[in-house]
């Protein structure tokens, strides 16, 4: 199995920047299908963002010229890079792997002037 933990999140003002990154544990990253999902209170989990293992990516129409996905499988990492957040940004995320169908723990995302 892939374990994952994720770091970046936090509290940012609305047009701010924050980069959340995915550590994963597992030898099988460079092949694996990878993707940022969300979950805001009172609301249905959405895919932000996917990316291939050779790199292809894809996005939510929400978020898409804002937000980038990006991996470096040298370490065994995604991120993504979050610009000109708005508050319905707001979110817990949650890094995805589809090969083992394995999540991270989430990390929170408050977007608030």
């Amino acid at each position: 199995q892939v374990q994952l933990v994720e770091s970046g999140g936090g509290l940012v003002q609305p047009g701010g920047s924050l980069r959340l990154s995915c550590a994963a544990s597992g030898s099988i990253f460079t092949i694996s299908v990878m993707a940022w999902v969300r979950q805001a209170p009172g609301k249905q989990r959405e895919l932000v963002a996917r990316i291939t293992g050779s790199g292809t990516t894809n996005y939510a129409d929400s978020v898409k010229g804002r937000f980038t996905i990006s991996r470096d499988n040298a370490k065994s990492t995604v991120y993504l890079q979050m610009n000109s957040l708005k508050p319905e940004d707001t979110a817990v995320y949650y890094c995805y792997a589809e090969r083992t169908g394995s999540w991270g723990q989430g990390t929170q995302v408050t977007v608030s002037s």
